[in-house]
């Protein structure tokens, strides 16, 4: 079949339509005629080879919902009609250590499905049915797509960090990461400080649920902690003064990295050492957390604050999306 899309045919190139003809679907692959995708900084990133990664022609898009219109001969775990979502991760190796331990996003043989084929700028997608999830009936299909990158990204690491209820937890952004970080964290029965730079968002911080929240300008540390937390997340990608914000960690604290500093991160030793603390990154989410973020936030009604365009609109939600004024998340959706 032919599948009309949009591609980037160079570096940091503007998008134009391309089309290609794909095989039928065979083994686990399927074929999902896409309803929604979400755009994430990331897209950008291949778009401008940031990486050293990219292939051109590049169709972007990983946060991709829509409903199955074909299926391979293997699958048995989903049928035509059913509505599902693809994220970053477009395979793995499904059988090393990390894989049979359910963290294949953790497998050196994972693939994003930007870097090893097309995206979901597009009206149809092929990909393998064993990285397509199942979205359960209360989330609606533009609130879906962002969940599979961000939502994800930000549940892994609180729960790889050790978050249950009735913990301490705070979140260092409001934005794209940060506003479903402060959802997932309050609405499972912790108690959380937002870090953010503006009053506003200090203010969004706490209709999403957050207990307290601490404006600290741009360039500055935060105050002296009055409280310890057993999880902070980091959601920035900023150079921010971390020797201050360890020292709001209690003993066996977490202070847990999705956003990517520009510069290596600069702790001393010392307080880590003389309270037990840990500093971690975390990447996404195998396939068994994925399913259990999208039952939590289908449960406790933790949904992304989205802005729609149309797929033709493509470009106009790259370029919001590049200048940062997408409030929070960008969604493509189909005509």
């Amino acid at each position: 079949m032919k599948i009309n899309a949009f591609a980037v045919l160079e570096k940091g190139a503007e998008l134009k339509p391309y089309s290609f003809d794909v095989e039928s679907s065979t083994g686990y692959e399927c074929i999902i005629k896409v309803l929604a995708c979400g755009v994430c900084h990331s897209d950008l990133h291949i778009i401008d080879d940031d990486w050293g990664m990219s292939r051109y022609p590049a169709v972007v898009g990983h946060e991709v919902v829509g409903e199955i219109v074909e299926l391979g001969e293997q699958i048995q775990h989903l049928k035509k009609g059913d509505r599902v979502g693809v994220g970053w991760q477009a395979s793995s190796c499904l059988q090393c250590r990390d894989c049979l331990r359910g963290n294949e996003n953790l497998c050196d043989e994972n693939q994003g499905l930007i870097v090893a084929g097309y995206g979901g700028f597009a009206d149809y997608l092929k990909v393998d049915s064993r990285f397509a999830f199942p979205i359960p009936a209360g989330i609606e299909t533009q609130h879906a797509g962002p969940l599979l990158c961000a939502g994800i990204t930000v549940y892994s690491a609180l729960r790889s960090a050790g978050m249950s209820s009735g913990q301490e937890i705070g979140v260092i952004g409001v934005g794209g990461l940060g506003h479903l970080a402060v959802q997932f964290a309050s609405k499972l029965g912790n108690r959380v400080t937002a870090f953010t730079t503006s009053q506003d968002k200090a203010e969004f911080a706490t209709q999403l649920g957050a207990a307290d929240a601490i404006v600290v300008p741009a360039g500055s540390s935060p105050p002296p902690p009055d409280r310890k937390f057993q999880i902070l997340i980091s959601t920035v990608p900023a150079d921010l003064d971390w020797p201050a914000y360890v020292e709001y960690l209690d003993s066996d604290g977490t202070l847990t990295m999705v956003g990517v500093p520009s510069q290596p991160l600069n702790v001393p030793l010392f307080p880590l050492i003389m309270k037990r603390r840990r500093i971690m990154g975390s990447i996404i989410g195998g396939r068994a957390i994925m399913m259990d973020m999208l039952n939590v936030a289908e449960k406790y009604g933790v949904k992304p604050i989205v802005e729609t365009f149309s797929m033709q609109q493509a470009n106009e939600a790259l370029q919001k999306v590049r200048a940062n004024k997408v409030r929070y998340r960008a969604v493509l959706t189909a005509n």
